[in-house]
């Protein structure tokens, strides 16, 4: 008698089991949530953290919950491989970010080693183009973005461009680089001056502006964040007033109005959506995130909510045997937020861009 009733014990247990809830779906999320630069990963963070709920809400992929796993970067290479590690040891489908090419050039190659696919949102760098690797992008490439600042600026009647550029995030910003001195330089302008610096709280901005400066320019430019771009520009007002000053994408924050106040008006900086979009579905997400997170959100939240989209819709797709990257190729195009998003072979894709300026604190678009 023993025998079967311990055999109708685990059936039972078993049974039991199966009606409880099911596996969830775990995702990671790697991005910049500590250290000077955060407004960058915080909002990407918030983005998809809305989108789970929302999923969650609607019963989650083929009926099993999202449970997101996120670590923070720290934007720092050793960090950033450490927090890739946790989420490969975690069994994660795949992780959302990072957000700057210096973390991904340290996450990358870690998570490849459990074949654990990188949805990236803002990734740009030209390190990462036409890869066939585990990393797939939601962005445009610095040579799509830094060839659109070069005809906006040549158009705008600069020809003697003078560029400042943050080597902490050295995979982007000398991508950027590369692409627009070629583009500017093709099309009849040409650069004065150069200065790199490593972004440090401490870091001489007013001596960098200097650099700038020497061979009279017509025009200012600086690759890098939010918090420096409003540093550098405090300097070029006090040392140049009347020097038109641009800022590549990476600093397309709320956190560049914030710290830069009037100091940044005049600001050329392109956007990678459209903040003044009024379509149902962006005004929808617009204000659900507004009512979660008490703020608007930036452009890192709406590339990254658009990242989760397309991972979520294919990981709901995906049939037996594809790998999340096959999934992920296979089964797009995708509604994003403000347009369509497929990629090619390699996981790359087009995005729509907006240029905008920066006038009495808002970034208005430029026509």
């Amino acid at each position: 008698m023993r025998k079967p009733l311990a055999a109708l014990i685990l059936l039972g247990t078993l049974l039991l089991a199966a009606c409880g809830e099911p596996e969830p779906v775990r995702i990671g999320f790697l991005g910049g949530l500590s250290d000077r630069n955060t407004d960058v990963g915080d909002a990407g963070c918030n983005g998809v953290i809305l989108a789970v709920e929302q999923w969650n809400r609607e019963g989650g992929i083929q009926g099993r919950p999202i449970e997101l796993i996120a670590r923070d970067d720290a934007q720092k290479a050793e960090t950033a491989a450490r927090a890739a590690a946790e989420l490969g040891q975690a069994r994660v489908e795949a992780v959302i970010g990072p957000f700057t090419s210096a973390m991904a050039a340290a996450a990358v190659p870690v998570l490849a080693r459990s074949d654990t696919l990188l949805i990236s949102p803002t990734l740009s760098a030209m390190a990462f183009y036409a890869k066939d690797d585990n990393l797939v992008r939601i962005n445009r490439s610095t040579r799509d973005n830094a060839g659109d600042y070069a005809r906006m600026l040549y158009q705008r009647g600069q020809r003697r461009v003078a560029v400042a550029y943050d080597t902490r995030n050295r995979v982007f910003s000398e991508s950027w680089l590369e692409e627009f001195r070629r583009a500017f330089t093709s099309g009849g302008g040409t650069i004065v001056a150069e200065a790199a610096y490593d972004s440090q709280p401490d870091t001489d901005f007013a001596q960098v502006v200097r650099r700038l400066l020497r061979n009279d320019p017509d025009g200012l430019l600086y690759i890098a964040g939010a918090i420096d771009v409003a540093r550098l520009a405090q300097q070029s007002r006090r040392q140049a007033p009347r020097l038109p000053i641009a800022a590549s994408e990476w600093a397309a924050s709320e956190q560049l109005t914030e710290l830069g106040g009037s100091l940044v008006e005049g600001l050329l900086i392109l956007q990678n959506y459209n903040r003044y979009d009024e379509s149902p579905r962006y005004v929808a997400f617009r204000d659900a995130f507004a009512q979660r997170f008490q703020r608007l959100p930036g452009y890192s939240a709406v590339a990254a909510y658009d990242a989760a989209t397309v991972l979520f819709t294919a990981l709901s797709r995906r049939q037996r045997g594809d790998s999340v990257k096959a999934a992920v190729l296979k089964y797009g195009p995708y509604q994003g937020l403000q347009q369509q998003i497929s990629f090619d072979a390699f996981g790359d894709t087009t995005r729509q861009a907006f240029f905008t300026e920066i006038q009495q604190g808002r970034f208005v678009l430029v026509r």
